[in-house]
């Protein structure tokens, strides 16, 4: 349910310490869950195979790629809302939230069609075998049935958060959440005995495997498009969704542009790093499925580290956001500084889990002991970073919330692809390297960018960017 009195980050007179954690703390709530969530339903998968976890994990590059360039759109929507907040122009924020719809209409629903209509080709491109070709082809098919809903979630929920409600979008993915678990547990498995607490009892389930994840997957997309709409529509929203005629459902050139002008270089910083995502792990796949698979929950393990990181960043983008609408660029810098010194503590502690617990998280995963060997030294590499990592990750927000993602755009592109990318493709291709190199690689490339995004937030330009952006609806 969207908040009746949004938060006011710009009153001064509550600590900044207090702000950032009434933004944060639901968005750490969603992401802790939504971890959880994601280690139950790799473990269930996991528990079928590696051919199993390398099905589902193979086409994710090129979808990631298409869902990006859809979110970018949320980036836009995000910096604007916030900073039309920020100046107390509720009509603005309104309006926005009208494009944030036909953004659904006109962008989400032909990317849906696009995936579905590649849903086997996809693993094709990215170099899957006789073993896991049907079963990728067969999974991308029944999730594309949830994919507009979840599009749907993901642009509204940056329109909220925008606005300082970060409380809907965890709700919302909360209840995705719920429901892709209960039903992995239902379709994955067939009927059996389970024993709990001394009790034995006959579980239903259908038996559907892989198959099963993925309708889970798709019924959980779905009922969080359902939620997010409801928020958006619901009379108590003061910023709710009005559409009176037609010309509601046209949209305004004017704040198209101004979408564009912040959601494109977004959307080229997705396409780049998703883009790079196919060649590394094209690539990876040459070095056959068991590092796939252990790459695949590598990242899904590390993905514990995001939980802190990503509501750190999405606070950060608000209060910059809002913070720059009400003519309080100080008051920006502030919210940086305390938010960049509480997460890199926070990420010490992190990191340190991640290299102690290596082997045990990645046995939560899968049984397989070559997989779990393969997959335990990568993640040791990525525990190494994890303070640099929520660094770029804040500076990343505050730029974003600026308006400022032209600059992220070409820092993205340049270590991305100038490092990452081209050295990852060598140390496999030509080389013949491990999958630990491409990690050590990534942590050349994490350095790189955390120094370039330091010494652009460092010149303040992103302080007077977008002072352009109309006052009225």
């Amino acid at each position: 349910m969207a908040s009746k009195k949004p938060l006011n980050v710009t009153d001064e007179s509550r600590s900044t310490i207090m702000t950032i954690i009434l933004l944060a703390w639901p968005v750490l709530v969603e992401q802790i869950f939504s971890t959880l969530v994601s280690f139950a339903d790799t473990a269930m998968v996991g528990s079928l195979g590696k051919v199993a976890t390398a099905s589902i994990s193979i086409s994710n590059p090129p979808i990631f790629l298409l869902n990006g360039v859809f979110m970018s759109l949320g980036v836009g929507i995000t910096a604007l809302v916030a900073r039309h907040t920020g100046a107390g122009n509720t009509e603005m924020v309104k309006k926005l939230m009208r494009h944030a719809f036909l953004a659904i209409l006109y962008v989400g629903l032909p990317i849906a069609a696009i995936v579905l209509s590649l849903h086997r080709l996809i693993p094709q491109w990215m170099g899957a075998g006789p073993d896991l070709l049907d079963t990728a082809a067969q999974y991308n098919l029944i999730v594309c049935l949830g994919r507009p809903f979840m599009l749907s979630a993901m642009v509204l929920n940056s329109a909220f958060r925008g606005y300082g409600d970060t409380k809907a979008p965890m709700l919302n993915n909360l209840a995705m959440n719920v429901i892709n678990v209960v039903g992995n547990f239902l379709l994955i498995y067939p009927t059996r005995q389970i024993t709990f607490l001394g009790l034995t009892f006959t579980m239903p389930g259908a038996g559907w495997g892989v198959a099963g994840a993925a309708a889970a997957t798709a019924i959980g997309m779905a009922f969080a498009g359902f939620m997010a709409f409801r928020v958006a529509f619901k009379k108590s929203n003061p910023f709710r969704i009005e559409l009176k005629g037609r010309d509601s459902l046209k949209p305004d050139k004017e704040l198209i542009g101004q979408i564009f002008k912040i959601s494109f270089p977004a959307m080229l910083e997705r396409i780049c790093m998703s883009s790079s995502g196919i060649f590394v792990n094209s690539s990876v796949a040459m070095l056959g499925t068991a590092n796939i698979a252990a790459n695949s929950l590598t990242l899904s393990a590390e993905s514990l580290s995001y939980m802190p990181a990503f509501a750190f960043q999405m606070a950060i983008t608000t209060l910059v956001g809002q913070s720059l609408g009400a003519g309080k660029p100080q008051l920006a810098k502030k919210f940086v500084r305390v938010t960049m010194t509480l997460g890199v503590i926070i990420m010490c502690f992190t990191g340190v889990g991640l290299y102690v617990f290596a082997e045990p998280i990645i046995g939560v995963f899968t049984p397989d002991l070559e997989v779990i060997a393969i997959a335990s030294t990568c993640l040791r590499v990525m525990a190494l970073i994890q303070p640099p990592q929520l660094a770029a990750w804040v500076l990343g927000g505050a730029l974003r919330g600026a308006g400022d993602t032209k600059s992220i755009f070409y820092i993205t592109a340049s270590t991305n692809w100038g490092i990452r990318t081209l050295f990852s493709v060598l140390a496999i291709r030509v080389f013949h390297l491990t999958l630990l190199s491409t990690y050590w690689i990534m942590v050349a490339e994490l350095m790189a960018r955390l120094l370039l995004l330091y010494l652009r937030y460092r010149s303040g330009k992103w302080q007077t960017l977008h002072k352009d952006a109309p006052a009225k609806a």
